[in-house]
């Protein structure tokens, strides 16, 4: 391995593929972190790989957009060629999902809608992907979605790296019309899109090889298992929204990507009221991706920044954040995760009697995992215990509890619950709007009290 390539210094291999190898390095004399994508020795530089290589240089640095990774030089070297590219600290999508193969539907919505921005500022330049699949799709740690890998692009304006009746990208993730070689536009890539979102709100791809069909076949001609049939979870709404970017016919897609960007807007609006990129990471948080301190940094140093601007979104992720200047505190103990809230708000009816939380030995407590759709704060016996979603169970004492489920813009939900030592109970509500309410946008989230808790909970190839 070489230590320089150009003005950079090389820190070390990140990843290797069939093509090329993936370093890190730091620019000098900037000293900016850099991933350096490197044709490999073996690839001739006059073949059909490294011609397929410059071009996607060519088309990534000329895609300046915040959901795009970003390319900052291109090199020939001799026998080799570089990619000097941005560096992104994260997880992608493909790991994410070995990790916790089902996302929650606002999670897995967030992100499809980042891609579909990234393909939206792609489609207008004449540009289509053809290789949309988690392994493209990267997510930091400061919940940033970035959409890479350019390499089997094509640019309406250029001529075909394949020839005609070739197909190239992910058959799990083609489009019936790029199975069949014929010629593709922005559709093909919606389409996939909408399987990368369907994995990710059931845990499966929808077409899936067997004895009888193989997956191409399956993309041309069967029908997927309805989402909502894997995944009861999955509002209706959503599942509408995946059923139009995976019609067969290009035609009964979505006319335009700027129209799936509309309505996954419309979806995620009443149901994540703070900013996206901070829900992001939250999630990264609950499953580990991201270290709870690293997490709360970044919560906090942007809940600053946004609340300089005075707008009513950054108060809203001032309200769901609540981290410094909130007070608000999350600390898990044991095993089972005992969550206390530190800064006291409870229940109006039982303010003045609620007694505070006291730390459960693992061996003593029962445990209560919840869900709500959209999401919800939750009261246990009065007191304000977590905002949903969290993946963690709240540790408590065996016996009879009493649960609320709130929302500001939902009917509120009681139940009641036995909780038994070294068992976990589940309790799953679905929040019912209230009558004659309108939901609001995401640019009117409302502002609250300095003492919101913070719910539990975007490098490149």
């Amino acid at each position: 391995m070489t230590d320089r390539i150009g003005n950079c210094r090389i820190v070390g291999e990140i990843g290797s593929g069939g093509m090329a190898v993936v370093y890190k390095a730091i620019q000098e004399p900037l000293g900016r972190p850099v991933a350096i994508k490197a044709l490999k020795p073996s690839i001739a530089v006059d073949s059909q790989f490294a011609k397929r290589f410059e071009r996607e240089a060519n088309f990534m640095a000329a895609l300046q957009h915040e959901n795009i990774l970003h390319v900052y030089d291109f090199i020939k070297d001799g026998e080799t060629m570089y990619i000097v590219m941005e560096y992104v600290q994260g997880i992608d999508l493909y790991d994410l999902l070995e990790r916790t193969p089902r996302l929650p539907v606002e999670v897995a919505a967030i992100i499809a809608l980042q891609v579909a921005r990234a393909l939206d500022y792609a489609h207008f330049r004449g540009i289509i992907h053809r290789d949309i699949k988690p392994a493209n799709i990267m997510i930091s740690s400061h919940g940033e979605v970035k959409l890479m890998d350019f390499g089997i692009a094509r640019d309406d304006t250029l001529s075909d790296l394949t020839e005609t009746g070739t197909g190239l990208g992910t058959p799990s993730y083609m489009s019936p019309e790029q199975i069949l070689g014929d010629k593709l536009d922005f559709r093909s890539d919606i389409f996939s899109l909408g399987i990368v979102l369907y994995q990710m709100v059931t845990g499966r791809k929808p077409f899936i090889e067997d004895e009888a069909r193989t997956v191409m076949q399956k993309i041309r001609l069967d029908r997927y298992t309805a989402p909502r049939r894997i995944n009861t979870a999955v509002p209706r709404m959503l599942d509408r929204i995946l059923s139009r970017t995976m019609e067969k016919l290009p035609a009964n897609r979505y006319p335009t990507t700027q129209a799936l960007i509309d309505d996954l807007m419309e979806f995620l609006s009443p149901r994540v009221p703070i900013n996206y990129n901070a829900r992001l990471v939250m999630y990264l948080r609950d499953v580990d991706v991201v270290s709870g301190e690293k997490a709360d940094e970044i919560l906090a140093l942007g809940a600053s920044r946004l609340s300089r601007t005075g707008s009513s979104v950054d108060r809203g992720l001032l309200r769901s954040v609540g981290l410094v200047e909130a007070g608000v505190f999350l600390l898990v103990l044991g095993a089972g995760g005992l969550i206390q809230h530190a800064a006291g708000r409870f229940d109006e009816d039982s303010e003045a009697n609620a007694p505070q939380a006291a730390p459960l030995s693992p061996q003593l407590a029962g445990y209560l995992k919840v869900v709500a759709d959209p999401w919800a704060e939750v009261y246990v016996d009065g007191q304000l215990v977590v905002t949903t979603p969290s993946a963690t169970p709240i540790a408590l004492p065996p016996g009879r509890h009493y649960v609320k489920f709130r929302n500001p813009y939902y009917s509120e939900v009681d139940r009641e619950v036995r909780v038994r030592t070294g068992v976990t109970e589940t309790l799953d509500v679905e929040m019912v709007p209230r009558p004659s309410l309108h939901l609001p946008q995401a640019t009117s989230a409302p502002a609250a009290p300095a003492t919101a808790p913070a719910p539990a909970g975007e490098e490149a190839l």
